[in-house]
């Protein structure tokens, strides 16, 4: 069952929160590959297609996922730049973790007979 909160404020909370959910994370990248409607998307799926629609709701409010309706048709697609903070915040974790890592081995390396 889809959990119903405040989604976070924060952009970069929204996005991982998003994608903290596999189902969704399926669904980004089934729509990497093109846009798709919700009942195209909810085939994939065991759940409903109210289920699926409320998946994507949480991806439009995170911004990794856009619509726009054609008639009685609302399709879905990919918004890759939404994806910017949560890569950002990733390389300066991994810039850190290298920078301790080289610290780490440099004293080793002084410590080594």
């Amino acid at each position: 069952m889809l959990e119903q909160s405040t989604p976070p404020q924060d952009p970069l909370d929204r996005v991982f929160a998003a994608l903290s959910d596999p189902a969704r994370r399926g669904m980004v990248e089934r729509l990497s590959v093109g846009p798709a409607s919700a009942t195209e998307l909810a085939a994939d799926y065991t759940m409903t297609l109210s289920a699926v629609v409320q998946h994507l709701k949480v991806l439009e409010l995170s911004g990794l996922v856009t619509s726009h309706k054609t008639g009685r048709v609302r399709t879905f697609s990919v918004e890759p730049e939404a994806l910017g903070p949560a890569q950002r915040w990733i390389d300066d974790r991994k810039r850190a973790w290298h920078r301790d890592l080289d610290r780490l081995e440099d004293l080793l390396r002084q410590q080594s007979p």
